[in-house]
C-alpha cells in the first residue's frame, strides 16, 4: 500500500468514525468532504473490510428513540458441550441484537452464554427468553436476565 493510501484511509476512518452522513448518498458526501470521488471511498472501505482493519459498515440504533425499552441481557448456563452450537442458533434470532461465550466466574456466576434480547415491553422480552429457552433443551441449567435502566453510548474506537 502506497502512503498516499495509509494518509487516505486514515482520513477517511477520521471523517466517519462518528457515522457516515444521514443523506441519501452518503459515499458521495464523504467524497466531497475529503477531495476524492466517491469510487475512491467505496474502494478504500472495500480494502479495508477486505484485509480486515475494519469489521464492519452497519447502523447502530438507538433502541429507546425507536420504542424498544424493555431491553435485556439475558445470561444462560449451558452445558460446555453444545454452547458453541447452541449460542450459534440463538445469536441468529432476529431479535437478539449481540450472542457471545463467557468463561463462569464460579461460585457466584455460572452463567456461559449471553445474549441482548430487544422488545418494547417486558412481557415480550420474557416471551422471546421463551423461544431462547427451548431452542437451548436440556443443554440448559440455569438462566436470568439483567433488564436495562439506560442506554449506554455505544461507540468503538475513536482516532484522534
Amino acid at each position: 500500500m502506497t502512503t498516499a493510501q495509509e494518509a487516505l484511509d486514515e482520513r477517511l476512518v477520521r471523517a466517519t468514525q462518528g457515522g457516515l452522513p444521514l443523506v441519501s448518498e452518503p459515499y458521495a458526501a464523504v467524497a466531497a468532504t475529503l477531495g476524492v470521488s466517491e469510487a475512491q471511498v467505496i474502494g478504500r472501505l472495500d480494502a479495508m473490510l477486505a484485509d480486515r482493519r475494519l469489521r464492519r459498515i452497519g447502523v447502530v440504533p438507538n433502541h429507546y428513540a425507536l420504542g424498544y425499552k424493555a431491553n435485556g441481557m439475558s445470561v444462560w448456563d449451558v452445558d460446555d458441550s453444545a454452547v458453541d452450537d447452541l449460542g450459534t442458533q440463538v445469536g441468529a434470532l432476529a431479535f437478539v441484537s449481540h450472542c457471545y461465550r463467557r468463561p463462569r466466574r464460579l461460585p457466584d456466576w455460572p452463567y456461559n452464554l449471553f445474549a441482548m434480547v430487544h422488545a418494547r415491553t417486558r412481557e415480550e422480552v420474557e416471551a422471546k427468553l421463551g423461544e431462547i429457552r427451548r431452542r437451548l433443551g436440556p443443554a440448559l441449567r440455569a438462566a436470568d436476565v439483567l433488564y436495562s435502566t439506560r442506554i449506554l453510548k455505544k461507540t468503538g474506537l475513536r482516532l484522534r
